[in-house]
């Protein structure tokens, strides 16, 4: 069947963007990435989605298995946390909170907390012809003898897949 040019022209608006992303440096001792991917959401809708991260992150990266175990608090100081009987998590604090426009956590994810890594994300979102973007960017270093350059592809990998879940519900 051969759909014709508006019939066309819908069905890209509907498909979801892919993440772009890309390990921009690193090292030893540290990593840059960044991701960026468009959403039919509005800069409001997006907002919510990620300030709740367990309607998006996934249970395959937690401790407890199980995404609904994960909240947020939305304001400097804040935690996101993952907590399930019997144990619970800091995965990040919370340095600066602009509601509908940028996110930055202090967040050294998964290895990277045992690591002694010191982790930041900055979450940006913005309004794009027929919806939203989200910016990500994560810097981490560690101590020498820590293989970041390694760990940036498994990082870049897993925040790809997250970005992607938060940008098309």
């Amino acid at each position: 069947m051969k759909l014709a040019q508006p019939a066309l022209a819908a069905l890209a608006v509907l498909a979801p963007a892919a993440v772009q992303s890309e390990v921009l440096s690193a090292s030893d001792t540290h990593f840059v990435i960044s991701l960026e991917a468009g959403s039919a959401l509005s800069v409001e809708a997006l907002w919510q989605r990620l300030i709740h991260p367990d309607s998006w992150w996934s249970g395959e990266h937690s401790y407890s298995g199980d995404a609904a175990n994960f909240t947020l608090e939305p304001r400097a100081g804040g935690l996101w946390r993952e907590e399930w009987p019997g144990g619970s998590v800091a995965h990040g604090r919370v340095l600066l909170a602009q509601p509908n426009k940028l996110l930055r956590l202090e967040a050294p994810f998964g290895p990277l907390q045992g690591m002694g890594a010191y982790t930041v994300w900055t979450i940006t979102l913005e309004d794009d012809e027929g919806g939203s973007r989200v910016h990500f960017r994560e810097v981490a270093s560690a101590p020498p003898g820590s293989d970041m350059s390694t760990i940036a592809k498994a990082v870049n990998t897993v925040k790809t897949e997250a970005i992607e879940r938060l940008a098309n519900p």
